[in-house]
């Protein structure tokens, strides 16, 4: 067992989702390990969505971008980490090269899951039984513990949230005040396989509109022109109550406001992993891929699929091209889980 008194090293992963969910493990060790210290080794657009994170003393920068191999980059980092003295590094992502840092850190403990041929790189390395945690989050919050302890404490994330700097979003984005809020996260970086018809969102935001809702639409930069084509099907009346804020707002801001929303719905991205650590109401849309491994993590969740014979796939892009498992769910069920999640009393404590 590691002393009480840790000074950890987190090498984190490279997917917006998969960041937030590793909260879940820094909570673990806080736990059992009140006094440690938590850095994590992350992707440079990750340090917002870290800083939100209150169990994390500092968020270091990886250089390399993901995929990239970089070998002397990987060592001179390391390099560098040794006058930390870290005690222990968990690694998170199961490729190689994501173990060379803290080996070249000299850090004394170094744990990971088996995952590609990391022997030697990593000095304890924990053998993946999938039945046994199913979930990419039990398997994090798993490596906080000895081998042959019990199921792992999984607490959900919660991002703290900047409320100050919220209501200043909303006056610079000219957000209505004193309505209810829909967020739509319509974009997924994985691929089209993983969005939801545009045309089901306008729908949707149709009918909260007419509700007396407002609609904010996020996304970073790539989900503009979907973000764009949702705003254009709606009537221009409906426009007026529909705010566009993909590509416009940083991470730290899409947190922020995200957290005023009286209900969002999502495809399975990393805003979905987002709202759902903000404890707002979230629909979770899922399409070609599975809520059995990297579900949102909130009691404030309705997932909706639609069981066909070939999903999930997890394909990027249909291969039949069809896309029934994303076609087939209609706005009319996405707005029943709405309901279920925001009756009146819920939704007017939100308004902004």
């Amino acid at each position: 067992m590691p002393s009480l008194r840790e000074n950890i090293l987190v090498v984190g992963p490279s997917w917006v989702g998969d960041m937030v969910m590793s909260q879940s493990l820094f909570k673990v060790l806080r736990k059992l390990y009140p006094d440690c210290v938590i850095d994590v080794l992350a992707p440079a657009w990750s340090q917002p969505i870290l800083k939100r994170m209150p169990e994390v003393q500092q968020s270091i920068e990886m250089p390399v971008g993901h995929g990239s191999l970089q070998l002397a980059v990987r060592y001179r980092l390391g390099k560098s980490l040794r006058k930390r003295r870290y005690t222990w590094s968990i690694v998170l992502p199961n490729s190689l090269k994501s173990a060379f840092v803290p080996y070249f850190a000299k850090i004394p403990r170094r744990t990971g899951w088996r995952g590609e041929w990391r022997y030697g790189w990593l000095n304890d390395v924990r053998k993946l039984d999938k039945a046994k945690l199913p979930l990419m989050v039990e398997r994090f919050t798993a490596l906080a513990y000895s081998v042959n302890q019990g199921p792992p404490e999984t607490p959900f994330p919660a991002l703290v949230v900047n409320k100050h700097n919220a209501e200043r979003l909303r006056q610079k984005y000219q957000l209505f005040g004193g309505q209810a809020v829909l967020a739509l996260c319509p974009g997924a970086e994985f691929g089209p396989a993983k969005q939801w018809p545009e045309s089901h969102y306008a729908t949707l935001a149709a009918e909260k509109i007419k509700q007396g809702w407002q609609v904010w639409i996020f996304g970073s930069d790539k989900d503009e022109p979907v973000a764009q084509a949702i705003h254009d099907l709606l009537s221009e009346k409906e426009r007026a109550a529909c705010f566009l804020l993909a590509g416009k707002t940083a991470l730290a801001e899409a947190v922020d406001l995200l957290s005023l929303a009286s209900a969002v719905v999502s495809n399975d991205s990393g805003l979905m992993h987002i709202a759902a650590a903000l404890s707002v109401p979230v629909v979770a849309i899922y399409g070609s891929t599975s809520p059995t491994f990297t579900p949102p993590l909130s009691e404030q969740v309705k997932v909706v699929t639609q069981t066909i014979e070939c999903a999930p796939c997890f394909q990027r892009e249909c291969p039949k091209g069809h896309l029934k498992c994303l076609v087939d769910l209609s706005p009319s069920q996405v707005l029943a889980a709405m309901t279920e999640l925001t009756d009146s009393s819920k939704v007017a404590s939100r308004s902004v």
